[in-house]
């Protein structure tokens, strides 16, 4: 029985077999490593990595599709929302007794109406995680790896970058898909820094959305002023607007003002 691709699981198969192989190239999954793959849909990526690695364990929203899936000797089937899905505990239970724990290799079309949710949930669990390929929509990932002084360049590009390197490794055209999206894909790489500036990620997400919240405007009338709300007294440059500040610089800045004393509580 043929199944029918689900708007609200904004579900869109991958057909296209050069495709297919061209993504699996880039992933290079060898024999044991541990993978979870999101949104295995019809399993046309699902199968190549299964026959490279093993075993796979894949994360489906979709009753029927987890169904059919649980049919495959190889997979481990979590169905589930993967924003349920607690991916440290999951990495624990992918790991044989006994051995040195391997971080998970995390893989997937994801839905393009929840791939930032997604990405921002993956970040809470980076430490446990090896790399990151993902399918999205290029205009996302045109906003992930862009870099400071150009219109893609925001708050996802910052937090995002603040954590992993990051590549735009293939295109893939609509047509690759059925039914076809209205919108360009392609393939990011994620892979997690060694070792990550230290800091508050709450702090740096405020003030990156401070900073991002008029991006015509210099810094002076939003970041500047929430900067002095902060009684913030150091050298930061607010006569720039967001997108002119590098990454390493909106991370300097979050260390210095975890760094401030608290501000004394009323009585």
């Amino acid at each position: 029985m043929k199944h029918i691709a689900r708007k609200r699981f904004g579900q869109h198969f991958l057909t296209d077999r050069l495709i297919i192989d061209s993504i699996v190239e880039a992933i290079a999954p060898q024999p044991g490593q541990p993978m979870v793959e999101i949104g295995p849909g019809l399993a046309a990526l699902t199968q190549p990595l299964v026959e490279r690695l093993g075993h796979l364990t894949v994360i489906e929203l979709d009753r029927d599709l987890a169904r059919q899936l649980r049919g495959h000797p190889r997979l481990t089937v979590v169905e589930s929302d993967v924003l349920r899905v607690d991916f440290r505990q999951l990495a624990g239970t992918m790991q044989p007794a006994g051995t040195e724990a391997a971080k998970l290799r995390v893989v997937g079309n994801l839905p393009y109406n929840i791939s930032t949710p997604i990405l921002f949930h993956l970040l809470d669990a980076v430490d446990v995680i090896e790399d990151q390929h993902f399918m999205l929509q290029k205009e996302v990932i045109d906003r992930m790896v862009a870099t400071p002084a150009t219109g893609d360049y925001g708050r996802l590009s910052v937090m995002l970058q603040w954590r992993y390197a990051m590549d735009n490794v293939l295109f893939v055209p609509p047509q690759s898909f059925d039914p076809p999206p209205r919108v360009d894909s392609a393939i990011v790489r994620m892979v997690p820094h060694a070792e990550p500036a230290q800091l508050d990620v709450n702090l740096l997400s405020e003030l990156v959305r401070v900073a991002f919240s008029q991006r015509r405007k210099l810094l002076r009338h939003t970041l500047g002023k929430w900067l002095e709300q902060k009684a913030f007294a150091g050298q930061f440059d607010v006569q720039r607007r967001a997108e002119e500040v590098p990454v390493a610089e909106y991370l300097a800045l979050a260390q210095q003002l975890a760094a401030l004393p608290a501000a004394p509580v009323a009585l």
